[in-house]
């Protein structure tokens, strides 16, 4: 998108949101989410053998996060602290952050807007991750996974409409920034603006068919947009 097509887009909010999986970092660059998955899967087998295949069909954690509800309170609340501490250890071997993104976050900062990270992810691995990288204030409010609660994760406006409230913004006056589908689907039912971050090739439609208000390939557009105006 060109940047003052951005900027103008980006002056309607008053609050920037920001996915923290791709966005802000690469979460399970080193501990690919397969073997995450795999581990989780055995969790969710031994609790519950009727969801065993389903659980190994998959390769994704929070398929199987998502899958392991059907196996009751006592079952979830195990894998859901299996993949939280999956995920904290993951984030201290995932490396820098996502190029742009540390200067997105202090652009729309010195801006004056509000900002927090609104994640599918644990609280506790995303504040990990800002404390080893020195980033623990480059954002106002973080809201991860909600607790036992995978049907409020996104798309589910619910984090989005938390974030908000914790921020003191509107919604109709905060946008989030995400990678995926389910963000842009999350910011629709929440009311918020969205801006999507296309990071591998075929995602600007993708994104944009969804509802993006704005579609970036690179996390320095959004910095630069702050900065410009």
């Amino acid at each position: 998108m060109h940047s003052d097509a951005l900027t103008n887009t980006l002056a309607d909010y008053d609050a920037i949101l920001f996915d923290f999986d791709g966005p802000i970092c690469h979460v399970f660059q080193g501990l690919p989410a397969p073997g995450v998955a795999k581990d989780l899967s055995a969790v969710l087998a031994t609790l519950a053998p009727h969801l065993a295949d389903a659980a190994h069909s998959t390769d994704d954690p929070m398929v199987v996060h998502q899958l392991a509800r059907e196996g009751g309170r006592d079952v979830l609340a195990a894998v859901e602290a299996a993949l939280t501490d999956a995920e904290v250890r993951a984030v201290g071997v995932a490396g820098a952050p996502t190029g742009g993104a540390v200067e997105a976050m202090a652009a729309a900062r010195s801006s004056g807007r509000r900002v927090a990270i609104v994640s599918n992810n644990s609280a506790d691995c995303v504040h990990a991750y800002l404390s080893a990288q020195g980033l623990s204030g480059a954002v106002e409010a973080v809201v991860g996974r909600p607790i036992l609660r995978p049907d409020l994760m996104k798309p589910s406006p619910h984090p989005l409409l938390e974030a908000a409230a914790t921020l003191g913004v509107s919604p109709q006056r905060s946008a989030l920034v995400g990678d995926s589908v389910t963000d842009i689907e999350a910011a629709r039912a929440a009311g918020t603006g969205s801006i999507g971050f296309a990071n591998r090739p075929g995602k600007e439609e993708a994104l944009a068919s969804a509802g993006a208000g704005a579609v970036v390939t690179a996390m320095q557009c959004i910095a630069r947009a702050f900065t410009a105006r």
